[in-house]
């Protein structure tokens, strides 16, 4: 899997994270401080992260700032990206799950490498859940992106 990867900071969770993914097999696109000469500020690289899961540049996207908020808000901006601030494995599962998430976000002041990992687990173990309220609530998500216009949104 391509995996998009940003960081406003390069930290050691940011690079334990880049080289957790490769261990994985995974194919990483790096952004923001984790790649030279890129804009580091963490609307702009998660928002670079984030375009490239929509673009089909990349099958997911995991996107960190100090506290995975400002990363989050700044994905979900981009149409078609359901990013999720995850701080455990639970909500990992669940965002995968329930939120059909395709971004992750994730706290670099409170991941640890363990957690990391965990984290990492539940995520790709996750899978969307055909149940037809759950589908529901992702296809609503999606016409709320589609409801951004000029009005604003």
């Amino acid at each position: 899997m391509r995996i998009s990867v940003s960081s406003d900071m390069d930290e050691p969770v940011a690079r334990a994270l880049v080289a957790e993914l490769r261990a994985r097999g995974h194919e990483v696109v790096t952004h923001g401080a984790l790649h030279t000469g890129d804009d580091p500020q963490w609307a702009a690289c998660s928002e670079a992260a984030a375009r490239d899961v929509v673009a089909g540049a990349a099958d997911q996207a995991v996107v960190c700032c100090w506290t995975g908020t400002g990363a989050s808000i700044a994905a979900n901006k981009v149409p078609g990206v359901r990013a999720a601030l995850c701080t455990d494995a639970y909500t990992a599962d669940g965002a995968r799950r329930w939120n059909d998430a395709n971004v992750l976000a994730l706290s670099l002041r409170l991941t640890s490498e363990p957690l990391l990992k965990e984290i990492l687990d539940a995520w790709f173990a996750g899978t969307a859940s055909e149940d037809a309220e759950d589908r529901e609530n992702v296809d609503r998500v999606g016409r709320l992106d589609a409801d951004r216009g000029p009005r604003g949104g």
